[in-house]
């Protein structure tokens, strides 16, 4: 089986030395270069031709992120997988705009950053776990912050409809047999459990999700 050839681009020499003799030292992999900026790992990418880049996104004279578009100009055979101290999603999200196929950041472990190269050398994308979990959070508080109508009471739910209707409170009270105060009284509990500041967002809302309400 051949070896995974693999450029290492990293503006700093510990990091380039201990990846180079960790991968090397798997039959898998061979590092055929390493260099320190990013435009010699654009020159490396063109005449060695590597099936993977590992391209750190702090580089100069400009930024792994253009290395990385340079190179897929270049070297379109060249899978190229973004490492970095940044573990913001974003970052993440902008490299594969680049053209990378895999982010990883310098928290993972080693057993992860071999699991990315063999993915991306075999025509999958990898984002690290760090990176997955931060987004799942995300989405969590993201669904936990947004308005829930589940959470609405039956009596709620008419009074959504009659202000649907554009009945005002004093309507609402005579049609349901109850008193104002009361109405006003369902209303601030109708706002507080949409998460809606007034009146006038809460009209808003019933007009934006008139098919589920």
């Amino acid at each position: 089986m051949s070896k995974i050839n693999i450029l290492i681009a990293d503006d700093h020499k510990l990091i380039r030395e201990t990846w180079s003799y960790i991968l090397n030292s798997d039959a898998r992999f061979q590092v055929i270069a390493e260099c320190g900026d990013a435009q010699e790992a654009v020159e490396l990418a063109k005449t060695k031709r590597p099936h993977v880049v590992l391209m750190d996104i702090n580089m100069t004279p400009f930024s792994g992120l253009e290395a990385t578009q340079r190179i897929r100009k270049i070297s379109p055979g060249s899978k190229v997988i973004g490492v970095s101290m940044h573990s913001q999603p974003a970052y993440a999200k902008k490299m594969l705009q680049m053209g990378a196929r895999g982010y990883v950041t310098k928290n993972s472990s080693k057993e992860e950053m071999i699991k990315a190269i063999l993915e991306v050398n075999h025509g999958n994308k990898y984002i690290c776990d760090e990176i997955k979990n931060i987004i799942s959070e995300q989405l969590l508080d993201e669904k936990e912050d947004s308005p829930n109508i589940n959470a609405l009471t039956e009596r709620e739910m008419q009074i959504i409809n009659f202000i649907k209707e554009g009945l005002s409170s004093k309507e609402i009270a005579t049609s349901l047999n109850i008193s104002l105060k009361t109405v006003e009284v369902h209303r601030h509990n109708i706002l507080k459990k949409l998460k809606l500041k007034n009146s006038a967002s809460l009209v808003n809302f019933i007009n934006t999700n008139a098919t589920y309400i």
